[in-house]
């Protein structure tokens, strides 16, 4: 079993793909961004236009799913197929800068209501999604499945909403955590070479296909929340998908294919969300067709102005602070609307033309803080004598 986690020469993940770094960084600002602009008090039709443009980030954490099965997959083969080592690294690279930001939102919850100084927002509105008033209850409920990363996995009628109550990004994690777990078990027994990456693709779009069936047939009360694993399968799918892409022959027909079944996917979702929803949900695997190929192909001309966008080095730097940057933007604007809107008095003109360019300079630099003093620092720990330390995204060098 250990012989088919050692990869042929020519399947070995040795190259770094910058590109893909970059998208990181794309998605987290456009992540950030629509955490941000349904708090200000925009003129209707502007806001209209904002809000579409901006109102897709869901779609954008579907992104960072596909980009995470390309990941794992080479993580899980340079680990040998050892369970216990790849945890150890994946807990050393999430967890500390989660904590930290958990501990942050916990504390600007228990401080005091942002809608209490921001008059112009009304109970149905966007921002009340994004955003909860306060500390929800029973607080230790809340707590503990947020420490153990749990909340993905709890149906709705036991705790309703817990995957956004405390730190609302966090629900992403939840997922990629079930998703660690299932490939630390099914990868030892599949193996990560090309055949095994097959087994996995369809393994995830097998659950997908599941899931959504579940979910169209159960009453609200027993279905789960967006963070449980089975609800995103299809898109870890496209993602292993391009990691087999990337070892020789045979892998474009299995993206191809993946990429078909995870758009048809998404595409359902429209009866119960609308045809925004449907359109939200079945973007990510298009949009990830178009990243790929500006790795595999950036001087093809309709794809050379994405591939040069994801290749500058200020979207490559955010693409390094992307996690912290993506976890911290919520509790950041939280405690500057809080200050913004007491100082402004209500005014809906001067909050916004103060706390939107503050809360975007301040999520990047408080995401910088934790990138250099804790994430970095963790990050470079080794988890084994023998394994190497994970790059963010790498492939093999023959692209």
């Amino acid at each position: 079993m250990s012989a088919r986690l050692h990869l042929a020469p020519a399947e070995r993940p040795l190259g770094r793909l910058t590109r893909l770094d970059g998208l990181r960084g794309v998605l987290a600002v456009y992540v950030m961004l629509g955490h941000t602009a349904p708090f200000i008090p925009w003129p209707p039709l502007l806001g209209r236009v904002i809000e579409a443009c901006v109102s897709h980030g869901l779609a954008a954490v579907d992104l960072f799913f596909a980009l995470s099965g390309l990941v794992i997959v080479q993580s899980m083969a340079r680990f040998q197929g050892r369970a216990m080592p790849f945890l150890a690294a994946r807990a050393r690279r999430l967890l500390p800068v989660y904590f930290a930001v958990l501990a942050l939102a916990i504390i600007g919850l228990a401080w005091r209501s942002p809608f209490a100084v921001m008059p112009w927002l009304h109970p149905g509105d966007l921002g009340h999604d994004i955003w909860t008033a306060g500390l929800p209850r029973p607080f230790a409920a809340h707590l503990l499945l947020h420490l153990v990363l749990l909340q993905g996995v709890t149906p709705h009628g036991l705790l309703p909403d817990v995957q956004f109550s405390l730190l609302g990004p966090a629900w992403s994690l939840s997922t990629e955590w079930q998703f660690y777990l299932v490939i630390a078990v099914l990868a030892p027994l599949l193996g990560t070479d090309r055949r095994g990456l097959h087994r996995l693709v369809w393994i995830c779009l097998a659950v997908a296909i599941i899931a959504r069936l579940y979910a169209g047939s159960m009453p609200p009360l027993w279905r789960f929340h967006r963070a449980f694993l089975p609800d995103e399968a299809a898109y870890f799918a496209i993602g292993i998908a391009a990691a087999r892409l990337w070892r020789g022959p045979g892998g474009l027909g299995l993206f191809s294919v993946a990429v078909v079944i995870a758009t048809l996917i998404g595409a359902s979702h429209g009866s119960g969300l609308g045809m925004s929803g449907m359109i939200g949900k079945a973007m990510p695997p298009l949009i990830w067709v178009a990243a790929v190929m500006a790795q595999r192909h950036p001087t093809v001309a309709p794809i050379r102005p994405l591939a040069a966008l994801l290749d500058h080095p200020a979207v490559l730097w955010l693409g390094a602070i992307s996690y912290p940057l993506y976890l911290v933007n919520e509790p950041v604007g939280r405690f500057l609307a809080v200050l913004t809107g007491a100082a402004t008095r209500g005014n809906g003109l001067w909050f916004g033309l103060i706390w939107g360019p503050l809360t975007l300079v301040g999520s990047i630099a408080a995401a910088a803080l934790l990138h250099y003093t804790i994430e970095r620092r963790f990050m470079r720990a080794r988890t084994s004598r023998t394994a190497r330390p994970l790059a963010l995204i790498e492939a093999p060098d023959r692209i």
